[in-house]
């Protein structure tokens, strides 16, 4: 088993009886990132949920760096590298934008004087450094969600996890986001899982795709294979897609 590697196996969630996710298997390894897509309901939030350890599955484990984190509270998954950010930002809106990214590093271990060093370079990297003194609560939507992307860098992860990032960007704040998430992996040293309905972005930005349809896997694997499934075209991206990308 790698000792670089996040993995759920055969995670199963049962909701009054009805199954959210089936006996899906994952992998994230660090220096990638992976495409994690289907349609609305599929079970994607479901199994980052589970792999942050934010809910229990009925069936399967987790395992981080060969480490079985099931049963393990979201603060001790945190503990072993593993952040994400929501569908819905959760910035803190009471403290600023500075000490929204102070104290996700200070969580982690990090002194105040490491923190705001921290702060620093993340408010420059993510352009939010002439909001640093502003309540987050104040912010437009994508700055939120920059701000939270900033602070789950700021524990130093080695597995990242964004449910839907780009959403509420218009083209050329996504862009800006794209660039910068496509050098996380290298520049970080972490793995990095993203969720979106942003088919262009996903297909630039991800090395591997992993796709979900009734809580089940019904795809995995490169971009190229992943479009070219039939079984995908008939579940998520649709005849005109395919027509589109073969014209």
């Amino acid at each position: 088993m790698s000792d670089r590697t996040l993995r759920g196996a055969e995670l199963s969630v049962d909701f009054l009886g009805l199954r959210a996710l089936d006996r899906v298997s994952i992998e994230l390894h660090i220096g990638e990132i992976l495409g994690l897509i289907g349609p609305n309901g599929s079970g994607k939030t479901t199994l980052v949920n589970v792999l942050c350890g934010q809910m229990q599955p009925s069936h399967g484990y987790t395992f981080c760096n060969g480490e079985d984190i099931t049963a393990l509270p979201p603060r001790k998954v945190a503990k072993r590298g593993i952040a994400r950010s929501f569908q819905i930002p959760r910035v803190f809106s009471n403290l600023t934008v500075r000490e929204n990214i102070e104290v996700a590093a200070v969580a982690q271990g990090t002194s105040r004087p490491a923190a705001q060093r921290t702060a620093d370079a993340l408010l420059r990297e993510f352009n939010l450094a002439t909001h640093a003194g502003d309540l987050a609560g104040n912010l437009s939507y994508g700055d939120e969600r920059r701000v939270e992307i900033a602070r789950a860098l700021a524990g130093k992860p080695r597995f990242l996890l964004l449910d839907e990032p780009a959403a509420g960007m218009n083209e050329q704040e996504s862009h800006a986001l794209l660039e910068l998430l496509s050098k996380l992996p290298k520049d970080r040293q972490l793995g990095l899982l993203i969720i979106d309905h942003d088919m262009p972005l996903i297909m630039r930005l991800c090395h591997r795709l992993h796709v979900l349809a009734s809580g089940k896997t019904i795809a995995e694997g490169d971009v190229e294979a992943v479009r070219n499934s039939p079984q995908v075209i008939e579940a998520y991206l649709g005849s005109s897609y395919d027509q589109e990308e073969r014209a």
